[in-house]
């Protein structure tokens, strides 16, 4: 019995361990499915908040900072002249506003309440006195209302009143100066923005080739349409790549969200032009001057081109302009962008196609003046051939005597009585001269002339005669020029262009320049005909007045009118409208510069030749360049 006692009590102490065991797994049990169940419960909500839940959209608004993406601006490339003179640049202009409620919570939340309101009243005062500087430096601030803007802007937490636009780097600096400015942006509350703007040195000089950027000019909408110019086809390469950052709000304003991504902005490329901008501007003075009177005229242009590499020097383009008192402005490239019948400088064309074919050898041949009249064509009868043979008592006249008159008698025939057999291959002349196809130009808007078919329904018995001296086509100035060009070039024709180089810090990227349209469109022999043919027109036919210039110019005049809508050449007030055209090249014994000068005129009764105007405005051009330019300095002038 006592033996079965003492075996019990041996298990006694045994069973209380085994229970006291059990009750501690049953307690890490239970608090290992609390965790589980927390553990989900808390996964649950995770995924929860991260694809269901959504904020209430105020609290969201609240809580959350505002974070946006702005583009960050490149710096865009200079224009440049061939002398490296700025014709347009961008540089940086300050917007300057402010945090009006900077310190005001930390004034108010002073201890010290009387050394809080003291601290406010002293940052009141320095508004005023900002207010006042701000008076004395930019032009149009009164001081009594800029201190009640600061004033109301800090009562009503305003934390960016605009205080000046558009101020220039010595402006800006003297408003950081200012009483409270000069405490910096966490006392003080100023911010200041940067932006570019685009500026061109010298006015609207030359500013339908050098162009517009929309952003900055205020100009009306139709004189920036399209975005022309060197501003326009070269856009990307002036305006570089933008860059992005994102901003987010806070207490001090708007600062760089450091969290998200940034790309720096590059900077665009410099263009360098073939424009002298001295030659600019003689020429555009020099025509202005002889059309700022005349209210029949509503446009004009002029073109200066180096001979041997095409390289444009200067273009003006002058047209009315209804937004400035109907002044003339920079608005339409005529030069490239008007097509018209050429008129006299055509003849050219023709006597150059005779030339070369060997139809004439000599400008000295003759033809009978058959009282002016074409024959086999139905084309109106020529008085300046009656008046030739009035005055020189004979029926013959000679190929140079008929281009020193400019008589469509003499070109009509020319062109009738050597490829009516044939009209397409005096087409075909028209063609390999360049005037029949556009190229690649380096502005916009270069118009492809008009050239009638031989094969087509409107080619009448008058169409070859009237294209002998100037008629039934249509063509563009810088197609005139650059057909003269080539005869001046020895009969090389090169395609004009504005753009020398493109430049990045200085260093040349990608080298443009001369590039060649027909290596030859005539023999060097026959070149120097066309020449003396071109002389003798400045020396003793329709541009006489050149003839007194500081060098020998070799050129061609020519008088066109443009059609009205009944088809005429005149409205039923015998009013016409006026295409007045000089082309020519100098010094004609060794050509440098090639130049046209075109002028239009609105229906008028008043006659408007090419001998007038334009010859008178290339005359000043010549002299001065050949006065000015180095090439020619080792020269005497021409007693």
């Amino acid at each position: 019995m006592m033996e079965q006692d003492g075996n019990n009590m041996r298990q006694l102490p045994q069973q209380t361990t085994k229970k006291k065991r059990d009750r501690i797994g049953m307690v890490l049990y239970v608090f290992y499915a609390l965790l589980l169940i927390i553990t989900v419960a808390v996964l649950f909500k995770l995924v929860y908040f991260q694809l269901i839940w959504e904020p209430e959209p105020k609290i969201a608004s609240a809580l959350t900072p505002q974070i946006q993406k702005r583009i960050v601006e490149p710096v865009r490339g200079n224009i440049i002249d061939c002398e490296g003179r700025l014709l347009a640049m961008s540089y940086p202009v300050y917007d300057i506003h402010m945090d009006c409620t900077v310190m005001k919570a930390e004034y108010a939340k002073m201890k010290n309440k009387e050394k809080g309101k003291m601290k406010e009243a002293e940052w009141q005062d320095k508004a005023q006195q900002l207010a006042a500087g701000l008076a004395e430096i930019v032009e149009g601030v009164d001081a009594a209302r800029m201190y009640k803007q600061i004033k109301d802007g800090r009562a009503n937490g305003r934390k960016y009143l605009s205080i000046a636009k558009g101020v220039d780097r010595s402006t800006m600096l003297k408003i950081k100066a200012l009483p409270l400015y000069r405490e910096g942006a966490n006392r003080g509350g100023m911010i200041v923005e940067t932006r570019n703007i685009r500026k061109y040195p010298y006015g609207r000089l030359a500013r339908r080739t050098i162009g517009f950027v929309r952003d900055n000019q205020g100009l009306p909408e139709e004189e920036i349409k399209g975005n022309p110019g060197l501003e326009g086809r070269y856009d990307a390469i002036l305006h570089g790549k933008d860059g992005r950052e994102y901003l987010k709000q806070t207490d001090r304003g708007r600062v760089r969200n450091y969290d998200s991504s940034y790309v720096r902005a590059v900077d665009g490329k410099d263009l360098r032009t073939t424009l002298n901008i001295d030659y600019q501007d003689v020429a555009d003075r020099a025509l202005r001057e002889r059309i700022d009177s005349l209210e029949d005229l509503n446009g004009a242009c002029l073109v200066l081109m180096e001979v041997s590499t095409g390289a444009i020097r200067a273009m003006v383009n002058l047209s009315r302009d209804p937004h400035r008192g109907n002044s003339f402005e920079e608005i339409t490239n005529f030069a490239i962008g008007r097509r018209c019948e050429p008129g006299s400088v055509f003849k050219t064309v023709t006597l150059l196609s005779v030339m070369s074919d060997g139809i004439y050898k000599s400008l000295d041949e003759t033809l009978p003046t058959n009282h002016g009249i074409v024959k086999d064509t139905k084309m109106k009868q020529d008085i300046h051939i009656l008046d030739w043979e009035r005055e020189n008592k004979t029926h013959e006249i000679s190929i140079l005597d008929g281009f020193k008159i400019s008589s469509n008698y003499v070109f009509g025939t020319l062109a009738v009585q050597n490829y009516a057999k044939n009209p397409r291959q005096y087409v075909e002349k028209v063609y390999s001269y360049g005037l029949g196809d556009s190229f690649d130009f380096d502005l916009e808007g270069l118009l492809t002339p008009l050239i009638p078919d031989p094969k087509s329904k409107y080619w009448s018995n008058t169409t070859l005669g009237t294209m002998g001296f100037g008629y039934a086509t249509e063509e563009t100035p810088l197609h005139i020029l650059t057909f003269y060009n080539a005869i001046a070039n020895k009969g090389k024709m090169v395609k004009p262009y504005l753009v020398e180089c493109i430049e990045k810090a200085g260093t040349v990227t990608d080298r443009r320049g001369p590039s060649v349209l027909n290596a030859s469109i005539c023999s060097r022999a026959i070149a120097d005909t066309m020449t003396r043919a071109l002389l003798s027109v400045t020396e003793d036919g329709t541009a006489r007045r050149l003839k007194s210039a500081k060098c020998k110019v070799a050129g061609k005049t020519g008088t066109s009118f443009a059609t009205f809508a009944n088809g005429k050449y005149s409205d039923e007030n015998g009013r016409r409208q006026y295409q007045g055209t000089f082309v020519g090249y100098f010094p004609a014994e060794d050509p440098q510069y090639s130049i046209i000068c075109a002028v239009y005129s609105r229906p008028t009764r008043t006659s408007y030749q090419g001998g007038g105007i334009p010859a008178a405005a290339v005359k000043t051009l010549v002299d001065y360049v050949y006065t000015n330019d180095p090439r020619f300095r080792t020269k005497l002038p021409k007693k």
